[in-house]
């Protein structure tokens, strides 16, 4: 709120202060004003400093209270995640957040740099412009937050790989969850040692990512007002750009607000799902709709047990996924209620802004702006919300082991 922090006179609003902070902190992207235009470099920088901290102090928070659950499981379990923490003791949890340190600066710096050139050398920016917006972005999109520093966000970059492709591979690698990345630099060529989790997280990354590519493709390809405009690898750039976003991402190169809603109903579900547990992104997270998944594959075979990779889930696993999957649902469908009975504005764009603050990936219609106050608190707690409630609720059931030394007569309801 420091007037220093607003472009021009005066400061921002309590309200607009919040929604940004709290957007920036949860690494949402969401924003009622225009980033570039409306704060100065000195809010600019504090907005990526929060970004910054949300994306890596979440991921902390989360890669510990994972530790915290495996100290509830097997010695073999703790051993395992103490190896890919390259710890030597679950309690040293030194090496666990040196490990994250590097990963963040490493990728960030890299992208940064490859960044800063394209600015620098295809756009005439000058030198230090070019850095501060290749430095901006690449925090951005590792952090999956999706501010930008235009204010068309990046639909005038639509077409160009060196811009797209940076900060898509930014976004996906920040997604995929710190206990992921760590196998995956200790053990990238022999699959056979990884986890059901890496597993989970990365075939659910490629089948999604793939498939968010060939429905938003196929659906705007005509579309005069995004992708009917460009040619070929144009569109197939697109596409894949705004399927890679979806992970809970939220940077644009094509106008959302003139997308056909078929497209709007399908990326509600791609960031609904979002990416993998304990990273950057949001939503239920790809291991909780994979055990959904698995579990219906199961029933439909006839199947007792749920097996996976050649191993057996847990029946505790399977009413925990089940038990934040109807939250989830239950916390979307009552805050697009909520704000359907304040505004006029038609209910598949509400639905989009809500699944988009709760699954904390920041793509919009154009509708947050010119929603009334009261709605945009609704959306400054959903994002607060899909950035601690999943893990947080999940840890908690994983933790709360209850056991009694009884059990009630059986006795089955009609289903279906």
């Amino acid at each position: 709120m420091l007037p220093i922090a607003k472009a021009g006179p005066g400061g921002a609003t309590f309200l607009e202060a919040l929604f940004t902070a709290t957007s920036a902190v949860c690494v949402t992207g969401h924003v009622i004003v225009d980033t570039p235009t409306f704060w100065s470099p000195f809010g600019q920088t504090a907005i990526m400093v929060l970004i910054q901290i949300g994306g890596f102090g979440i991921m902390t928070f989360a890669s510990v209270i994972g530790l915290a659950v495996v100290r509830r499981l097997s010695l073999r379990s703790r051993i395992t995640a103490a190896a890919e923490a390259h710890s030597f003791g679950l309690g040293d949890v030194s090496a666990l957040l040196l490990g994250v340190i590097r990963i963040t600066l490493v990728v960030e710096a890299v992208v940064a740099v490859i960044l800063s050139l394209r600015f620098a050398i295809g756009y005439g920016e000058p030198l230090g412009r070019a850095v501060w917006l290749g430095v901006f972005h690449a925090v951005s999109s590792f952090n999956n937050a999706g501010f930008a520093l235009f204010s068309d966000n990046l639909i005038g970059f639509v077409s160009d790989p060196w811009i797209c492709l940076p900060i898509a591979a930014s976004i996906i690698i920040g997604g995929l969850g710190f206990p992921v990345i760590m196998q995956l630099l200790k053990h990238v060529a022999l699959p056979r040692v990884w986890t059901m989790n890496t597993r989970l997280v990365l075939a659910g990354t490629v089948a999604l990512l793939v498939l968010g590519t060939v429905y938003v493709t196929a659906i705007e390809w005509d579309n005069p007002g995004t992708l009917g405009p460009l040619a070929w690898p144009g569109k197939l750039l697109a596409g894949f750009f705004m399927a890679v976003q979806t992970r809970t991402a939220g940077f644009n190169s094509i106008d959302i607000a003139a997308m056909d809603p078929a497209s709007w109903l399908g990326m509600d579900v791609l960031m609904l799902i979002g990416g993998g547990p304990a990273g950057t992104a949001g939503g239920i997270k790809i291991t909780t709709f994979a055990v959904l998944f698995f579990i219906l594959v199961t029933e439909l075979r006839g199947e007792g047990a749920v097996n996976v990779f050649g191993k057996r889930l847990p029946r505790s696993v399977h009413r925990q996924a089940i038990t934040v999957v109807l939250l989830a649902v239950a916390v979307v469908v009552t805050a697009t209620v909520a704000l359907m009975l304040i505004t006029d504005v038609g209910m598949d764009r509400l639905l989009f802004e809500v699944v988009s603050a709760f699954g904390t990936v920041g793509l919009s219609t154009g509708i947050t702006a010119d929603l009334p106050a009261a709605g945009q608190a609704i959306l400054i707690l959903l994002m607060f919300i899909g950035r601690l409630g999943p893990i947080t609720f999940a840890s908690a059931l994983a933790l709360r082991d209850r056991r009694t030394t009884y059990e009630l007569p059986q006795e089955r309801p009609v289903i279906g």
